[in-house]
């Protein structure tokens, strides 16, 4: 399969790169976004692009889009991407790219939890909470917890690393109300995306959104949604508490990063080929597991 680490696209003008998707206006209301091989981790750009990764995250954000649009607008236009670029650059789009309405970001991010993973484990282990949040004593890593809990992160600049903030925080930062609506909304995504994986086999152990306004103030979804970049899905099958799960995502990355003397910060190491088939096959199934189709190509 062919992969696409940067995009080259001339006949609109470039908004910006990100970790992993390449931004481009489309007039003055709308955006083409176009999601990359490239894979970061601990906030760091990868040197090797993982072939079919952007695919698999557009087309899973475009599952999720269109599951759980009953709960909230979100940015999906309905324009193709191929029909706003150059005859050239179709390629360049085709299965990972979508025209999306030009919002006003809300720079929180809204993260749940349903289950107790990562640094809210280790949060938990050093103060009984999670940001904040009480939790009852005698929890065990990867447990479910009584119900999902939102824990706010502010957005930090490309290439450093998102902060958690306490759910007073975000009230200050972007007004009460806002902040209600945020935690209400994304608890209902959880929920509703959660009950589905699992009749899948998949447990969706926590994620991450991101909102935005448009002209008239109202909250949209946007960037992606309950994809294996913004969300921790674990095979229900070989789940147990106790442990850190496997999941279906670029945890092949992140454990053998663990195993080099590397400050985690740029530049990136070198990814050895087995370590990218193996974080492209997770990708792949994950897919396949959540939708029940293979990838379109």
């Amino acid at each position: 399969m062919n992969s696409l680490y940067q995009t080259s696209i001339h006949s609109l003008p470039l908004l910006g790169h990100g970790k992993v998707r390449d931004n481009y206006a489309v007039g003055d209301d709308k955006i083409l976004i176009v999601t990359t091989d490239r894979l970061s981790a601990f906030d760091v750009v990868m040197n090797e692009p993982i072939p079919g990764k952007g695919k698999v995250l557009n087309q899973m954000s475009d599952f999720w889009f269109e599951k759980l649009g009953h709960i909230v607008p979100n940015h999906l236009t309905g324009v193709t991407p191929e029909s706003v670029v150059a005859p050239e650059e179709v390629e360049q789009v085709r299965g990972r790219a979508v025209v999306a309405k030009r919002l006003k970001p809300i720079m929180v991010e809204a993260v749940v939890r349903g289950y107790i993973i990562g640094s809210g484990w280790k949060d938990y282990q050093d103060t009984g909470s999670i940001c904040g949040i009480a939790l009852p004593a005698g929890l065990q890593q990867a447990e479910k917890l009584p119900q999902p809990i939102f824990t706010p992160a502010a957005k930090a600049e490309l290439g450093e690393h998102d902060e958690n903030i306490s759910f007073a925080d975000m009230e200050q930062r972007i007004g009460a109300d806002l902040a209600a609506k945020m935690r209400d909304v994304a608890i209902a995504l959880y929920q509703a995306a959660a009950e589905y994986a699992a009749t899948r086999g998949i447990i969706i152990a926590d994620t991450k959104f991101e909102f935005g306004l448009d002209d008239n103030g109202v909250m949209h979804l946007m960037d992606e949604v309950l994809t294996a970049d913004s969300s921790r899905f674990w095979p229900a099958d070989s789940y147990q508490p106790g442990i850190s799960p496997p999941s279906f995502d670029k945890q092949f990355v992140r454990d053998y990063l663990e195993t080099l003397t590397w400050g985690k910060t740029a530049p990136a190491p070198a990814l050895p080929a087995d370590v990218i088939e193996k974080t492209q096959a997770k990708y792949f199934e994950a897919i396949e597991r959540l939708t029940g189709e293979k990838l379109k190509a």
